[in-house]
């Protein structure tokens, strides 16, 4: 391991952030969303904890109390700060995260120049995780930042010319696939996430899948016809989401002087309508699908037709329940909390996005939310059966 690579990957974190004022740092407009400075701290708590903590004899912690307020999700590894209440955090002040983000970086460093632990495969194993896990972070620093900022009612400017918006042309072209037995997950060449494997075989039915993603016209047209008030088209938790939470367009539009108005990280601008749909949940997906006499495709489906259209501009639904491949099974101690504990009421999405790292993205990735997020960067592909 490259030294020059982990402070690569760790500086991109605070190039994100370098537009930001001290302000933007701390709010949390929805429970969903974490903080800029949450994200600082808790991607540097978890090299701290994972690694340094185990692996740098004499390793004391920076504060005593940054792990109450950076864990996230781990209870194996104790008490923590509620994730609705991260934005309650003024204190510590941005620049003590900062600095917690240099101790963490100076002692990591002095890690990775030790040999026999380059040749540590639990150390070398801990830090692919940890290196991936602050690209996530990286992600969905952009995902929170744009919900932060397009829920200020001045729709202020991350910076200019910064937008993140799809370059991938609609197409009403069809891949087909023919049926029969394929292989999906992770082959084992290269990193991979615990929920990407073990690689099994599947059958398929033929079906197709559109070559372009659901572009804005497509869904304004789905608007425009009543699609948001129309029962017949949504899945019934989805009838009632809308209904509760008076939701009429993907995230981040709004209907202002006669015309829809899209907010973007380089501010406020007319929706286009050749760009791909985005920030739609997957209640919202499944109805246009409804609408469109199609459907979406399953994951296994997704990923075997991958190879033949372009992708990786925007997260993509699927119709498949996050569950546990044939074989899975979590690994010891807190790292196995990382991703099998949240299989349960939550979908499939693949692909990547426009926020994802350079190298982050491959077609076996497995990224999953609850039906009714909207706030990634996602998008539609249609398929149907042949």
């Amino acid at each position: 391991m490259n030294p020059s690579s982990y402070i690569a990957i760790r500086s991109e974190t605070e190039r994100i952030c370098a537009p930001l004022k001290v302000e933007d740092y701390i709010p949390q407009p929805a429970a969903f969303v974490s903080p800029p400075k949450w994200h600082l701290g808790h991607t540097s708590w978890f090299f701290e904890t994972f690694l340094l903590t185990d692996f740098r004899k004499g390793y004391k912690p920076f504060n005593p109390h940054f792990g109450y307020l950076f864990n996230s999700y781990y209870n194996t590894l104790g008490d923590r700060t509620q994730r609705d209440q991260r934005g309650a955090m003024s204190r510590p002040v941005l620049a003590e995260v900062m600095g917690y983000r240099a101790h963490v970086d100076k002692a990591m460093l002095d890690l990775l120049s030790s040999a026999d632990l380059l040749n540590n495969k639990g150390f070398m194993h801990l830090l692919a995780i940890g290196l991936n896990h602050e690209q996530q972070h990286q992600e969905l620093l952009w995902t929170d930042l744009k919900y932060i900022l397009g829920n200020n009612p001045l729709f202020p400017v991350y910076s200019e010319g910064v937008g993140l918006e799809s370059t991938i042309t609609p197409s009403d072209g069809w891949v087909s696939i023919d049926a029969g037995i394929y292989e999906i997950g992770h082959d084992g060449v290269g990193f991979g996430y615990d929920n990407e494997f073990r690689r099994h075989k599947v059958y398929l039915q033929p079906y197709a899948v559109q070559n372009g993603l659901v572009s804005n016209e497509d869904f304004l047209e789905f608007i425009m016809d009543d699609g948001y008030a129309r029962h017949e088209l949504w899945l019934d938790e989805g009838w009632a989401w809308i209904q509760g939470n008076e939701v009429r367009s993907p995230l981040h539009w709004h209907w202002m002087d006669g015309q829809w108005m899209e907010y973007g990280l380089g501010g406020l601008h007319p929706v286009n309508p050749h760009q791909a749909v985005c920030h739609v949940s997957h209640y919202e997906a499944a109805a246009f699908a409804e609408w469109k006499g199609l459907r979406l495709p399953t994951e296994a489906e997704w990923e075997v037709a991958s190879d033949h259209f372009q992708w990786g501009e925007r997260w993509e639904h699927t119709n498949s329940a996050y569950l546990a491949y044939p074989g899975f099974r979590r690994p010891d101690g807190a790292v196995g909390e990382y991703n099998g504990k949240f299989m349960m009421h939550q979908m499939v999405l693949r692909g990547a996005s426009k926020a994802t790292p350079a190298g982050h993205s491959r077609k076996t990735y497995r990224n999953f939310f609850h039906p009714n997020i909207q706030w990634q960067f996602s998008g539609v592909r249609m398929a149907k059966h042949e």
